[in-house]
């Protein structure tokens, strides 16, 4: 071993025993010939193979509203899904390969058809009320998203469920309508937390089985934990407190980093990312997922019930303008559906929808609507950027002879007021662990998400063939075939798929990302540490 080896060994132990900060590292590594990028990932990787238990972390989001609830069957945005993972586990969960694993449920299996699905669950775990989880909560705790009265934002999901029954206190029996091949992924979503069951519904107030209890709630604010002491699962929930905060502001959000007021934050603001990273104490960390941005127009309502309206406007968008001057290129155009490149059944063959004023102009003659303005509501609690990115559609309609009025909405109750609510608005999607999952919860005709009052007879078919499909080749087909419905029919307009980017104090380490939502698949209160 060579004395430089020696003195790297001896480097990154004084860094995993937290005895050395990264600045010292990075200068002592840089006197001995190790460049400034290699250092760098060295000291993070050294850090980041030595969890610590302690300490009080600061987790700030662009999401919220004081509207908010942790009721599992309304989380909507980001943050109440970051909230909803740290006080309650699901049964399953997708690790940072994008493989299902378990987690309340330690196995599961299905009959020859997929349509009978049998989990065994863990034993011994206690909710936060001290309450030992058993079938009966987890079999209530999926049927609160069930039956005619559910306003569940999941029912969709749960749709075919026809019976869950006990097999003993750790084992549970789901029978479906038709097969489902993916139906475990469904099980990760936060959605499905399992709480325990209480009068014939779920007692959610009372938390879950996570790794945080909540300690106090200011919704659209803030949210206070402490660490639940009788946490079951190994590794994880490793700092003391967490406070998870709404700075729905990009320049106060990025402030509130750098002043270290707040140890982390997601939709770091593009437009000063250079800056940001020149800051020695900030760690910037990028990565692409299923995250896109929408401008959903409601197929149903006037103009937008008009499909050549629909094909004009999706012709009047400068994709490749809108990704270089929106995302600084983090991130990859669209194709007006939301199933990008990190999908298993990416259609990459499909033809791009272009920016073609004469193809617009066409469309909007073949209307017989005339010369018509259209209302696009947006502002910046969409994502970063929406009000600059409808400003940038609305000139690039503008030469396909196109007009469109900006309506700047607020950022406070733009998620209750606006989206859904108004016919065409800035939106985006943080996307889902599987196509038939994503097509559920924001396309099928039933979906509570469904935000472009999408309604196609031959869609929601090949959506229920495809789900029950076990041979991949016809599988992906089907969805293929649903890429282009959406593509050439649908209501939505997805101009790019964003990357995930966050940044972190160096305070702030963690193992390997999940890059499937932001924030480690939104699971980062259990499984980041203070270093």
């Amino acid at each position: 071993m060579t004395e430089r080896d020696k003195y790297t060994r001896w480097l990154t132990d004084e860094a995993k025993k937290g005895r050395m900060s990264r600045r010292e590292f990075l200068a002592r590594s840089s006197a001995i010939g190790i460049t400034l990028g290699i250092g760098t990932t060295l000291f993070n990787e050294v850090r980041a193979a030595t969890p610590k238990r302690g300490g009080h972390m600061r987790i700030a989001m662009g999401h919220g509203a004081t509207n908010d609830t942790l009721d599992p069957a309304l989380i909507a945005n980001g943050l109440q899904w970051v909230v909803c993972y740290g006080v309650a586990n699901t049964l399953t969960e997708v690790d940072v390969n994008g493989n299902l694993v378990g987690s309340l449920a330690t196995e599961w299996s299905s009959s020859a058809d997929a349509a009978t699905w049998t989990f065994k669950l863990r034993e011994g775990v206690e909710f936060h009320n001290g309450k030992t989880m058993t079938a009966e909560d987890v079999i209530a705790s999926i049927n609160y998203h069930r039956g005619e009265d559910s306003t569940s934002l999941a029912k969709p999901l749960v749709a075919s469920v026809t019976d869950i029954k006990a097999d003993g206190p750790h084992t549970i029996v789901i029978s479906l309508s038709a097969g489902n091949a993916d139906f475990p992924f469904n099980f990760n979503e936060a959605t499905f937390g399992i709480y325990p069951a209480k009068d014939g519904s779920i007692d959610w107030k009372s938390g879950g089985t996570g790794g945080y209890i909540l300690t106090k709630e200011n919704p659209g604010i803030s949210y206070k934990f402490k660490r639940n002491p009788n946490y079951w699962k190994e590794g994880s929930a490793h700092a003391d407190t967490i406070e998870a905060l709404s700075i729905t502001d990009p320049a106060a959000r990025q402030t509130a980093l750098i002043t270290d007021e707040v140890d982390v934050i997601d939709r770091v603001e593009l437009k000063t990312l250079a800056l940001l990273a020149r800051n020695p104490k900030v760690i910037i960390e990028e990565g692409s997922g299923p995250l896109h941005y929408v401008f959903p127009m409601q197929t149903k309502v006037a103009p937008f019930d008009n499909p050549h309206v629909r094909k004009a406007i999706k012709h009047a968008l400068n994709r490749e303008e809108m990704l270089e001057k929106i995302l600084f290129g983090h991130g990859v155009i669209g194709n007006d559906h939301p199933i990008g490149p990190s999908y298993r059944y990416h259609a990459a063959d499909i033809e791009q929808n272009s920016y073609d004023p004469d193809k617009a102009r066409f469309h909007m003659k073949e209307s017989g609507l005339g010369n018509i303005a259209f209302d696009l509501s947006a502002a910046d609690a969409a994502f970063g950027g929406a009000l600059d990115a409808a400003v940038l559609f609305q000139a690039s309609a503008k030469k396909a002879g196109i007009k469109i009025n900006v309506v700047r909405e607020p950022n406070d109750g733009y998620w209750s007021d606006v989206w859904m609510k108004k016919p065409w608005c800035a939106s985006y999607w943080g996307g889902y662990s599987t196509e038939d999952t994503m097509f559920t919860t924001g396309f099928a005709s039933d979906a509570a998400w469904n935000d472009t009052q999408w309604d196609h007879p031959g869609f929601d078919k090949l959506l229920k063939s495809a789900r029950a499909e076990l041979d991949e080749a016809k599988r992906a087909d089907m969805y293929r075939e649903m890429q282009i419905l959406l593509r050439d029919e649908g209501g939505h307009i997805v101009p790019m798929f964003a990357n995930e980017i966050h940044a972190r104090s160096e305070k702030i380490a963690h193992g390997n990302l999940s890059w499937v939502r932001g924030f480690d698949g939104r699971r980062i209160m259990e499984r980041w540490w203070m270093a």
